[in-house]
């Protein structure tokens, strides 16, 4: 019993943390304007959305079986949980992806080339590719029992395994569909994710130096100061990046390796590791807010204006004063000196200033 209450007060605390989050998030972008301005909150409101429903739609159905050790919703419902599940949770991953190149190409492009490539128009079709894509995954090969092609009979016996009435809602794959859903729904993803982040960090370091040297030609004494605010400026940018890359891959590496490797070992993986597996991934459902969101300077305003029921000291200054200095963009907690060395870089284009203020003004979130 106190193994049970402990489970029980465990998984309720992840989904209302969840809940609770990804609302925030979603509640924060459509109240402050300054946010809807960029493009990047676009992406963390639909993928808000995406582990929204993950937490209202999957996770309490499976707390309760988990509890019960049992299924109570009859066969139909469990593939339209299972289907759910995979759709939430892939969209979910993608909106990850997306996010991770939108800041590629706001970072390690020029300004010009970041307005072509994130258009509205792609913006929008990127979304609607991470809540499509999951589909040809999920619902589609779920529903008409492509991933148990061949394995039927092992389905059948884990479902009455308990050798009762009671029985489970079982979803095992065979080898195609557990090889093809992990290759789209993580591997790839995992892979541009860490290509982009990589280059992103390059790029930054490549900056802070930009910054330092431009310190130094303004003066010899302030060389120490230069010096110390670009290695700040390196240690939070990798910490950051860090921080994201080793939650992402904590939550879901050991689920679709888990996933790839029970099929080619005649499905002999434990139920409670694969019950484990698949809990710290809906738990990145629950970090997604906090590693995106509230890490950002411009959503914890935002944040304390609602929770704060708009009081006035947390009203943000106008971003664009004219003549006040803009040397920096915050990136969800570090400094990043993209900004301030296009601003002074003598290889670029007024046109490219001018644009640099409307599309990275407030690219607080880029990282």
């Amino acid at each position: 019993m106190p193994k049970r209450m402990a489970l029980i007060c465990f998984l309720s605390l992840v989904m209302l943390m969840s809940i609770l989050g990804n609302l925030l998030v979603m509640v924060a972008v459509c109240k402050d304007r300054q946010l809807r301005k960029i493009k990047t909150n676009y992406f963390i409101v639909s993928l808000a959305f995406a582990d929204l429903l993950v937490s209202v739609l999957v996770m309490p159905f499976g707390a309760i079986e988990l509890v019960h050790q049992h299924w109570i919703y009859g066969e139909t419902f469990c593939l339209v949980r299972t289907s759910l599940d995979v759709l939430l949770t892939t969209a979910s991953i993608l909106h990850l992806c997306c996010i991770a190149l939108d800041r590629y190409y706001a970072i390690c492009c020029q300004p010009l080339v970041y307005r072509n490539k994130m258009t509205p128009m792609r913006v929008a079709l990127m979304i609607g590719g991470c809540w499509v894509i999951p589909t040809f995954i999920s619902f589609l090969p779920i529903m008409q029992g492509w991933n148990s092609i061949g394995i039927d009979h092992v389905i059948e016996q884990r479902r009455y395994s308990q050798g009762n009435n009671s029985t489970s809602c079982v979803f095992m794959v065979n080898k195609p569909y557990a090889l093809t859903c992990s290759v789209v729904a993580f591997y790839i993803p995992l892979v541009l994710m860490v290509l982009a982040y990589q280059r992103i960090y390059v790029t930054a370091r490549a900056h802070a130096l930009q910054i330092s040297m431009l310190q130094r030609a303004g003066g010899a004494g302030t060389s120490g100061t230069a010096r110390n605010h670009r290695m700040r400026t390196e240690t939070k940018a990798a910490k950051t990046l860090c921080i994201i890359m080793g939650c992402f891959c904590l939550c879901w590496a050991p689920f679709f390796v888990t996933n790839v490797v029970d099929p080619f070992i005649d499905y002999t993986v434990p139920d409670k590791l694969w019950s484990a597996c698949l809990w710290l991934g809906y738990i990145n459902s629950m970090l997604n807010p906090i590693l995106y969101a509230f890490l950002n300077k411009s959503f914890r305003r935002a944040f304390l204006i609602i929770l704060c029921c708009g009081r006035k000291r947390y009203r943000r200054p106008s971003i664009l004063v004219p003549g006040a200095p803009c040397t920096a963009t915050q990136i969800n907690g570090s400094t990043h000196v993209l900004k301030y060395s296009v601003l002074h870089n003598g290889s670029h284009t007024e046109q490219e200033k001018k644009s640099l203020h409307n599309d990275t003004e407030s690219h607080e979130s880029c990282f």
